[in-house]
């Protein structure tokens, strides 16, 4: 089973690049944030057309969660907090015995604003949802963008941005508080090397050929999860394909 994470950054104006990358690795299940459309103007004929069943949870111009899965989706959940006019942030759903959940996580703006508080409440509000709703022995698999480099090797320069918003020890800790719960960053079980990005800054002139880069995506996932993944990988090449999104495709294997 493949599966794959991406901030589209606009669903609609990403939609020749989401298409050419299924069409080329044809995952099984395809985790996509900052859609930016409403649900009635989501191009899910698109996916249709490819055999792929689709649930999203969009709001306009802003935001935006999907699940793109070959196999049907059920127990559908698109609200972290049960409230219908929440930000679309958040949708889950089960495939057979696997769990599955995809997340937009605030950016945050900058550290000491409101919006960062912000940011840090809704980290531990999704991380309380999991852990009252799942255990560490299920196959529960969390991707997204989670606007939180993890380690120094998550960041071009870790030493102008320690402190910054995305690479600030707060949320650092509250994603590492994931990892001891019982989720293991399955792109960090196969690749240790350094620069290894999913996101290049559009206002940084050239940064992808800098590979002035930060890791912002994560595939999580529970051991029973982790026993059965055979790879985890970046595919950079979208993202140096005409009006890219400023992520790229995170993608991973399991024998399932």
């Amino acid at each position: 089973m493949k599966v794959a994470t991406f901030n589209a950054n606009s669903v609609r104006a990403r939609l020749p690049i989401i298409e050419e990358w299924l069409d080329r690795e044809k995952p099984d299940l395809l985790c996509l944030q900052e859609t930016k459309v409403q649900d009635k103007d989501f191009p899910e004929t698109a996916f249709r057309e490819k055999d792929y069943h689709l649930i999203s949870k969009g709001q306009k111009s802003y935001n935006g969660v999907a699940l793109v899965s070959k196999y049907p989706l059920s127990d559908v959940n698109c609200e972290l907090y049960g409230t219908e006019d929440e930000e679309a942030r958040f949708i889950s759903a089960r495939i057979r015995d696997l769990h599955v959940i995809s997340v937009y996580v605030p950016q945050g703006y900058a550290a000491g604003t409101e919006k960062f508080q912000y940011k840090l409440r809704w980290l531990k509000d999704l991380l309380e949802h999991i852990k009252g709703t799942y255990k560490p022995d299920m196959r529960l698999l969390v991707a997204g963008d989670f606007n939180v480099a993890l380690e120094p090797i998550d960041v071009y320069d870790p030493e102008k941005f320690e402190g910054e918003v995305c690479f600030h020890p707060e949320e650092r800790a509250i994603l590492r508080d994931y990892l001891n719960w019982g989720l293991r960053d399955l792109f960090r079980m196969y690749e240790r090397g350094d620069r290894k990005y999913t996101f290049w800054d559009y206002r940084i002139p050239n940064a992808v050929k800098r590979n002035w880069g930060w890791r912002l995506d994560y595939i999580l996932v529970t051991e029973p999860l982790a026993r059965r993944s055979t790879g985890a990988w970046v595919d950079l090449e979208p993202r140096l394909k005409e009006r890219p999104s400023d992520h790229t495709f995170l993608a991973a294997q399991f024998n399932l």
